[in-house]
Formats: C-alpha cells, structure tokens, sequence
C-alpha cells in the first residue's frame, strides 16, 4: 500500500492505554483509518470522545453511507489519527470525498499523497504528521450502530507526538502548527487554545 512501510517522521510517545482517553478528551477532528482484503480508507469525524479509561474505550459516530464504515465494519478494526493545524488541507480533502468515488486501483491515501506508516496491533494504515493515534477494535453493538450510527471500540494501543503529549497531557506552548483542530461545520476549524490550570 502507498506509504505504508515509510518510517514515521517523529517517533511517538507509547501512552499508557488507561491514559489514551486524554488524547481526544479535549474534542479534536480525528481521521479515521481502515483496511479490509487490500482496500483501504480514510475519512474525517468530528463526532468522536472517549467512554472509558479502564477498560480503555472510544464511540464515534461513522455514517452508514461512508466507505470507510463498510471496510472498518468488515475488519473489526480501525485507527483514530489525531491531525493538527499543518495537516488542515488534508482533514478537508479526506473529510469532502468518497474513496468510492476513486478509479478502482486508486484511494485516498495515493490520490491526496498521504505518507502513512504500519500500525502494531491491528491491520490500518496510520498518517504521519498528525499528533497522536489511537489502535481500536470494534465491540459489535448492532442495535446502535443500525439505528444511530454509533460505534464503540476497545483501544489496543496508543501514541502520541512527545513534543506536545507527555506525562499524560497535551501541552501545544511553542507549537502552534501542531495544534490539534476542532471543526465546527461547513469547512469552518478552530485550533486547539491556551492550556488553563484551575485554582482550587
């Protein structure tokens, strides 16, 4: 596949998987990435957030429309990347296109000349450049995912950029291209903020 033995660009933080919910805990867009029988995909999502720190889990919300939810169903496992402020382009290119609508021998990975490296645990391919990545397998939950497009998965492994994740918490001061983005709807994103401590 396209990339996919590339070495990653930074070398991530492994996190700690009863910490791996504090990777979305603050609501960023993640791209979602999948592989079944040699096809592969990537989409955007907003509608994502962590369940639970122990067991670690995630939901997400995956239209049943969307290429990526007949593979990710197909496979039983998926990978959230978490991208930031430099990859804005790509969120928007992977996030307003079908892999559907690509030539046979083609996705979106070689059509948009996305950079990925192999995961460890599960069989998706992950984007370099974005900040963390989180290893998830599906818990079948048919009801939900039939009726509200909801989808929960154990996460098997995480990382994180130490440049900006490390001792359990993000910390973007002096990075501000590595940010990670929140979308608000018609192509609109505001970038992750000031970190704030609470006097108590």
């Amino acid at each position: 596949m396209p990339g996919r033995n590339k070495a990653m660009q930074n070398v991530p933080l492994t996190v700690p998987l009863n910490l791996a919910y504090r990777l979305l805990n603050h609501g960023p867009v993640v791209l979602v990435t999948t592989r079944h029988h040699g096809r592969q995909n990537i989409m955007a999502a907003a509608w994502n957030m962590p369940l639970d720190f122990d067991p670690p889990r995630i939901s997400i919300v995956i239209d049943k429309n969307t290429y990526t939810r007949q593979l990710l169903e197909a496979a039983g496992t998926f990978a959230l990347n978490v991208p930031c402020v430099q990859q804005i382009d790509q969120v928007q290119q992977v996030g307003s296109s079908s892999g559907r609508d690509l030539p046979a021998a083609a996705d979106k990975f070689a059509h948009y000349g996305l950079s990925t490296f192999a995961s460890t645990s599960i069989d998706a391919p992950m984007l370099n450049g974005c900040v963390a990545w989180l290893e998830c397998k599906l818990i079948v939950e048919s009801p939900i995912q039939n009726s509200y497009d909801l989808f929960v998965a154990d996460v098997v492994a995480a990382y994180a950029d130490e440049r900006v994740f490390s001792a359990g918490h993000w910390h973007f001061d002096g990075h501000d291209q590595l940010r990670t983005l929140h979308h608000v709807a018609g192509g609109a994103f505001f970038a992750t903020g000031a970190a704030l401590q609470a006097e108590l």
